[in-house]
């Protein structure tokens, strides 16, 4: 039997941060809305810490059990605004949620297993 996570657990801002196969840097930043919205936002850095790409990908997001699913709908590159093809196959992805609480996600692509883990960005560091 699948586990079921709380949904609102996602809601939220989160960071990732990780390199891709040549060794590149890369940032993610998603922000999740309780409407089943998201705005995901990548940027990718050289070797020297310069900015090679950024795209954001806005869309709707769900959870099912322990199944977290995404619909890219659209991108803004380089602040132009880009519908996305909703027959493309890239634009529906799923995952497994491994492990969620009020810090941390962890979960797995359906299909190319890859496991990325986020940290919630913390928007208040004091008491005032």
């Amino acid at each position: 039997m699948a586990k079921t996570f709380n949904r609102n657990l996602l809601l939220g801002y989160w960071y990732r941060g990780d390199s891709d196969a040549e060794g590149n840097q890369i940032t993610e930043f998603a922000r999740i809305e309780p409407d089943g919205s998201f705005e995901f936002l990548f940027v990718q850095y050289n070797n020297e810490g310069e900015v090679v790409e950024e795209i954001t990908e806005l869309g709707d997001w769900g959870l099912v059990g322990d199944i977290h699913f995404t619909i890219t709908k659209g991108e803004l590159i380089d602040e132009e605004h880009y519908a996305a093809d909703m027959t493309d196959d890239e634009n529906y992805q799923a995952y497994k949620v491994l492990a969620l609480d009020s810090n941390i996600v962890k979960y797995q692509h359906i299909i190319t297993e890859e496991v990325f883990i986020l940290r919630r960005v913390v928007d208040k560091i004091a008491h005032c």
